[in-house]
């Protein structure tokens, strides 16, 4: 089982960016659909973004789109999620995890620990 690890979090003012980064430990992305998810507190988990890494096909959730980016480095190994014009509401958990489309929804498997995303206004 592929074993996640996300890096890149902290403290940003609203308006600036961040870049967030997911690799895995052991294996390669080479045939997997990555996910972000995130959780704010006291809320559910929420997808964000999520990229198919054999054909780079991205999708994300209505309140990113425009401001994140989602894109793999095979090279790297390595899933980012660039995040740009950050707002206050952004501010969670951030998950990286296996993606699985069904129908309309993503659902994640082996997530990484998270990382914090915290803005403040």
């Amino acid at each position: 089982q592929v074993r996640l690890l996300e890096s890149g979090g902290g403290l940003v003012q609203a308006g600036d960016s961040l870049r967030l980064s997911c690799t895995p430990s052991g294996r390669t992305f080479s045939s997997y659909a990555v996910c972000w998810f995130r959780q704010a507190p006291g809320k559910e988990y929420e997808f964000v973004a999520a990229i198919t890494w054999s054909g780079g096909t991205t999708y994300y959730a209505d309140s990113v789109k425009g401001r994140f980016t989602i894109s793999g480095d095979n090279a790297k190994n390595t899933v980012t999620l660039q995040m740009n014009s950050l707002k206050p509401e952004d501010t969670a958990v951030y998950y990286c995890a296996v993606g699985a489309l069904y129908g309309t929804s993503w659902t994640g498997d082996s997530w990484g620990p998270g990382t914090q995303v915290t803005v403040s206004s």
